[in-house]
């Protein structure tokens, strides 16, 4: 039975290879396809429905249903069995279809007539491209054989699809990747870019769905596995004695590799008529299905091995590898579905944007995004199946929207916003000697953010007098193994040296939540956010502590150093790190070397508990930066990750602005040195609604000491004291509106 069912589903796609060699337009084809299907499945109708937009198929080609009802019958996702097999992504087989649950009476088709019916859906790379369906009057349930011909069918019409096979009229039928589309994402740095996609994997184009020769496509799809085998024992070779995570994650890649029930779906695909490549792109697709479905992370996370093992297997096949011949275009914009932060360094500061199908906004692509000050985004769904290499494409990191293909309207109005900045740059650069002097006469020191050698150019070119921040988690996110002492030391002094004198504020090592060690065990916590991170890893690993704060001696060499502890929650930690600088220092000076002029300790205030710790921490803290980014989700309880509340809460909510305050006044009682740091104090409003509750110090990437300096050295911080007191009396949520009308104002003048 099964040889007979596979010489027909082979002879079945024989044909259909045949329609396609023809010169007719798509929708001769689609229908001819229909017909083909219909008579060698000995079913009535057989119809092909597509996706025209995210939400709405449409019927694009039938045979036995009225023809009339091609292009004009739509349904909603989920809507009928048809939009039920394209949402759930499952094959619904019934003899009775009129009494099946979701059923859709559509008079325009005809089809009441037909009590059977099979629909698969139509999916590459679980991508959902639209459903085909075959109906008989026969009330029957059609068999196994019949599904998975009908399931080989699809997956060789979405290969079709893909290769524009079917372009004709109305938008399902619109040629693929040539529409513009539109994506919003989240924002990970902020900044705008036009430019060319460079795909950071481009997709495997599988030309060739339809094999004649099973026995020759057996032989091609055994060499492959054997040589990807081979590249996985080799790769387990490496980073043996090296790294554990590593090794476990490869094990399960030769686990999977070394699959039978894998490499038997894939043998019997061939039999039924596919090539490898098709093969393998098949079982790829479902896995990607069950991935989208699984709400169990284990499963997801093993399903995406298998992914990627059937990536690098489409390579081999095809010879697609990472040398596609492609040249990178001089204005590339990355596109990836996610990325490590050693392969973003690679590419370093020739990209113009990033844009990320997952990833987050506090992941170390986004760290190393922000250091090379490269805009990108986040969460922009689907951006690596649309996208093309080559493709236009526009990022507005602003507000976390991706235009890609655009028309001419909307490219002109982004280089209009691109020009505008540009000009704005160039008056930001004339102010870049003066101080952010406000009209009232009080000055705030404005510092940046770094956490790359290749950010500390910046400090003559933006006007920033110090690092506030120098974030040294980066050199050990970027490695395989853990930095030795004397590379980090020799870093360090590097930065020193390239500051000329000017203070840098080193935070020492602020990991876990979501950024872990590649050599280090990762511990799955229900949230990281507020779990085992920063100065927590620190105290209960202190040799890693010791090893960095001896790095940072030596640096010194004699010169200032400033170091300061992340993500402090009670005194009592404070006590204790400060307790291992101290100790640290003995031990220096007992060895021998130069000890730093002057040391200064201090801490990040992220959690609000500490801003009610006892006055003797005030007073024993040499200076405290105020880490904005956790500090707001913590007081708001709400995830900077999770859009659907991270927007709800504003920075100038009066709430947020009143308990700053509070450390404002605790700081001054003490006479402790107190900054802002992060994303919020280089936004213009809301650092000039810090400056106004009392903050003088403010610490932010180098593109916004400009725009804040221009806009502090416009207003008098005194006047707008008293509009944000007036918002308190008459009960405002936030200051924002009234503060903006007052900016408005000065600019008027």
């Amino acid at each position: 039975m099964a040889d007979r069912f596979e010489t027909e589903s082979r002879k079945l796609l024989g044909r259909l290879r045949d329609a396609m060699a023809g010169e007719e337009a798509g929708q001769e084809r689609l229908d001819k396809i229909t017909h083909l299907i219909a008579t060698s499945m000995g079913c009535e109708v057989c119809s092909i429905y597509l996706f025209r937009d995210e939400d709405t198929l449409e019927l694009c080609a039938t045979e036995g249903l009225k023809a009339e009802a091609v292009h004009e019958t739509r349904m909603k996702l989920g809507e009928g069995l048809v939009g039920r097999v394209a949402k759930k992504r499952i094959v619904i087989n019934t003899p009775n279809a009129p009494q099946a649950p979701g059923f859709r009476f559509m008079p325009e088709t005809g089809e009441e007539i037909y009590s059977s019916f099979l629909g698969v859906p139509v999916q590459r790379l679980g991508e959902a491209l639209g459903v085909l369906v075959v109906q008989s009057k026969t009330a029957r349930e059609f068999s196994a054989d019949e599904v998975y011909a009908l399931e080989v069918v699809a997956m060789v019409l979405a290969e079709m699809t893909e290769l524009g096979v079917f372009v004709g009229e109305g938008a399902a039928m619109s040629a693929r990747h040539s529409q513009p589309v539109l994506l919003q994402g989240t924002v990970g740095q902020e900044g705008v870019a036009e430019g060319h996609v460079w795909l950071h994997e481009p997709r495997v184009v599988v030309s060739n769905p339809i094999a004649d020769d099973p026995e020759r496509e057996e032989e091609r799809l055994t060499e492959a596995v054997d040589q990807l085998r081979i590249s996985v024992d080799q790769m387990l070779t490496m980073t043996a004695g090296v790294d554990k995570e590593q090794q476990q994650v490869l094990e399960t890649y030769r686990m999977f590799a070394n699959s039978k029930g894998w490499m038997r779906r894939m043998l019997e695909d061939i039999q039924s008529g596919l090539s490898a490549e098709a093969a393998v792109e098949k079982e790829q697709s479902l896995a990607r299905a069950r991935m989208s479905q699984s709400n169990d992370a284990y499963l997801r996370e093993r399903l995406s091995d298998l992914d990627d093992l059937s990536n690098r297997l489409l390579r081999i096949l095809t010879g697609q590898g990472a040398d596609t011949g492609a040249e990178m275009p001089v204005d590339p914009i990355l596109v990836a579905r996610n990325i490590g932060p050693a392969e973003l360094l690679e590419y370093g500061r020739k990209l113009k944007g990033i844009v990320l199908e997952q990833g987050s906004v506090g992941s170390h692509a986004a760290i190393v995004a922000r250091a090379l000050a490269i805009p990108l985004i986040v969460h922009a769904n689907r951006i690596s199946n649309d996208a093309l290499n080559g493709d236009h494409i526009l990022v507005d990191g602003e507000q976390g929207i991706v235009h890609l293909r655009p028309d001419d309207s909307v490219a002109a109005a982004f280089r209009d916003k691109i020009a505008m900045q540009a000009a704005a740059q160039e008056r930001y650069a004339s102010i870049l000697d003066v101080p952010a002097q406000a009209k009232c006469g009080e000055i705030v020191a404005l510092h940046m953010n770094a956490g790359l050698m290749a950010d500390l150019p910046s400090l003559g070119s933006s006007g920033a007098e110090g690092v506030g921040l120098f974030r040294t988690e980066l050199q050990f996110l970027v490695r395989n193994q853990m930095p030795k002492r004397s590379e980090l030391s020799a870093l360090y002094a590097r930065v020193l040296d390239a500051a000329g004198g000017k203070r840098v504020v080193f935070r020492t090592l602020d990991i876990g939540s979501d950024k872990v060690l590649p050599y280090m065990k990762p511990n799955d916590e229900p949230n990281p956010a507020m779990g085992w991170r920063a100065i927590r890893v620190g105290l209960d690993k202190p040799g890693i502590m010791r090893m960095q704060l001896q790095a940072l001696i030596r640096a010194a060499n004699g010169r200032p150093l400033t170091v300061m502890f992340p993500f402090i929650a009670q005194f009592e930690e404070f006590r204790a790190a400060k307790f291992e600088v101290d100790k640290t220092l003995a031990r220096e000076k007992r060895l021998g070397h130069v000890l730093p002029a002057s040391v200064e300790v201090g801490a990040m205030l992220e959690t609000p508990s500490l801003a009610f710790a006892p006055q003797k921490f005030f007073e024993e803290v040499q200076f405290l930066s105020i880490g904005g980014n956790d500090l707001k989700q913590f007081f708001f309880a709400a995830d900077r990750e999770n859009e659907r509340v991270r927007r709800r809460y504003d920075t100038l909510n009066l709430s947020f602005l009143t308990f700053l305050e509070g450390i404002v006044e605790r700081c001054r009682q003490t006479n402790t040195a107190l900054s802002f740091c992060g994303e919020d104090a280089g936004r213009p409003l809301e650092a000039l609604c810090f400056a106004a509750i009392g903050l003088r110090t403010l610490s932010m990437r180098p593109a916004s000491i400009g725009p804040v300096k221009s806009l502090l050295r416009r207003c008098n911080l005194d006047e707008v004291r008293v509009i944000i007191e007036a918002a308190k009396e008459r009960g405002d949520m936030s200051v924002r509106p009234a503060v903006l009308e007052y900016v408005k104002a000065q600019h008027q003048h």
